[in-house]
């Protein structure tokens, strides 16, 4: 099922007009105000974003700035009990992932997308929060970041979708974490860069609240 969602085509009609209504969406009804995403606009990839779940439209908030890549993205396959769902979510490059054990299956089809240069769009809190915290992050987004060595880029989401009324989207500076891989990947620098993706949101927390 998670390998269902790569393709080495460079576009697919469904991404391509769903980001063209996100894109619309996000300038009228649903407004949305980016700040620092133009530092990754035209980013290629590997790369990856992390960012706090406040509603069921984050992917595209996230993917709408990126023009040059499509985007991967990480979803519960509770998600694919629909079939319909199930195929348009494949065809947006959406994995679907076991949240409550070790996928392995959908472990390797992040290592390929981020091999094959995509953007790996990732909510390290496994489902929505909307008090906007990032404080329970699953082990899972740091073995990935870590074993695929790509950037890893912080967004921050001010406040859920609402119509007209505006959602501000943060995309911080990367995380570093050479050091960590020097370690090697285990538990150890697993939860030591869980605690560095903690951090860095409450500092943007802080400073968009302060």
């Amino acid at each position: 099922m998670a390998t269902e969602a790569l393709t080495e085509k460079k576009k697919t009609a469904l991404y391509t007009l769903g980001r063209g209504f996100a894109g619309l969406l996000f300038r009228t009804l649903m407004p949305v105000r980016y700040h620092g995403a133009e530092k990754y606009r035209d980013a290629e990839g590997p790369l990856v974003l992390i960012s706090n779940h406040v509603h069921a439209l984050d992917p595209l908030v996230l993917a709408a700035p990126l023009r040059r890549t499509e985007c991967v993205f990480l979803g519960k396959k509770e998600l694919g009990k629909n079939r319909f769902l199930r195929w348009g979510l494949t065809r947006l490059h959406c994995i679907l992932v076991d949240r409550h054990n070790t996928d392995m299956e959908a472990m390797r089809a992040c290592m390929k997308a981020l091999k094959m240069g995509k953007v790996l769009v990732i909510f390290p809190e496994g489902t929505r929060h909307h008090e906007g915290q990032m404080e329970q992050i699953e082990n899972g987004t740091s073995l990935i970041v870590l074993r695929g060595s790509a950037p890893l880029v912080p967004v921050y989401l001010d406040r859920p979708l609402t119509f007209f009324r505006r959602t501000n989207a943060y995309f911080g500076d990367p995380i570093p974490f050479a050091d960590l891989l020097e370690k090697g990947v285990n538990m150890e620098s697993c939860e030591a860069l869980n605690e560095r993706m903690r951090e860095t949101f409450r500092r943007m927390i802080a400073e968009r609240n302060g």
